[in-house]
């Protein structure tokens, strides 16, 4: 059987293709576009016009490869941005008509589940006995947190605390100023101390997993890919050093130098910082002196979730 998925994030679309087979499923086919849906949606409320343009053509290109691909069953997965705007059920409704294949809104709950799904499946079951696992994933529009248990989830809460709002109030065209760049982190660590549930506050954790485009940039750069290698990434891990040093590093340089770097997607230049600021957060807020990386999330929980048998939840 050939299963595809869409993840259709606040600032991402994903796609994924993959072919089951005894144990789990093989890749066939990857690919991730930055389109930033929710570029002015913590202003206005709504999705912009060109930022829907911009997320329904690269959803059609992605759904038309997945035909062409002969898949048996695709899934469409919408996330924060879609399910926080005014207009977003207007958007599903106008990307259905377009594709003619059903988008699903998942709520922050389903989201943060789905994304623990797909980590678990990617890094294997953690050992009892050494604290529990607190899985995050920085998104455009909002951070999911989950803490769990042997693979299984005992906390969830996805916060309306994304990178696009971040970067749109506290941008940083140029070399950092260091002194608004506090203010953000300050403004980052009062909701997270604010927001976040006391099971998850004050859990011992014993690993900490960052998962999406903030935590796979970054361990990219620590592992100095000059091509982005998902092996490679996944699973590395993170040291509170390294993303302190890499913080100074990108913080030097201006927007445009940053989208020159090596495996930093041009459209997550200005976005990277912002990122950072949640990451030092939590390392900070969990006592954690590092944290391992996962290439898999949101996107390969969908999948998995489509299994005949969700047991098998085994990549490559």
């Amino acid at each position: 059987m050939r299963l595809a998925t869409i993840d259709l994030g606040s600032n991402t679309v994903r796609l994924l293709v993959a072919d089951v087979e005894a144990g789990g499923w093989r890749v066939v086919e990857a690919d991730q576009r930055v389109t930033r849906l929710g570029e002015g949606l913590a202003r206005s409320g709504r999705l912009g016009a060109a930022p829907c343009e911009r997320t329904a053509a690269a959803v059609a290109e992605y759904v038309a490869r997945a035909r062409r691909a002969a898949v048996d069953r695709l899934a469409i997965v919408a996330t924060s941005a879609v399910r926080e705007a005014t207009n977003g059920r207007d958007f599903v409704a106008t990307l259905e008509r377009a594709t003619g294949e059903r988008v699903t809104v998942v709520s922050g709950d389903e989201e943060a589940a789905l994304t623990l799904r797909g980590v678990v499946s990617g890094l294997g079951d953690w050992p009892a006995g050494g604290g529990a696992t607190l899985v995050f994933d920085i998104g455009g529009g909002s951070t999911e947190y989950v803490l769990a248990d042997g693979g299984r989830a005992v906390a969830a809460v996805s916060l309306r605390l994304g990178v696009v709002d971040l970067a749109e109030r506290y941008p940083f065209p140029d070399a950092v100023d260091w002194a608004r760049y506090g203010a953000m982190q300050r403004e980052v660590v009062a909701r997270l101390a604010a927001e976040l549930p006391a099971a998850i506050r004050t859990a011992s954790v014993g690993r900490l997993v960052g998962t999406a485009g903030t935590a796979t940039t970054l361990a990219a750069l620590d592992l100095g890919l000059r091509a982005y290698d998902a092996r490679r990434v996944q699973g590395h891990r993170l040291t509170r050093e390294a993303v302190e040093t890499l913080r100074l590093r990108l913080g030097a340089l201006t927007v445009v130098e940053r989208a020159a770097l090596p495996c930093l997607e041009p459209g997550r230049a200005d976005l990277i910082l912002p990122g950072v600021a949640i990451v030092l957060a939590t390392l900070d807020l969990t006592g954690a002196g590092a944290l391992v990386v996962s290439d898999w999330g949101l996107r390969e929980g969908i999948l998995v979730s489509l299994l005949p048998n969700p047991a098998r939840a085994g990549g490559p």
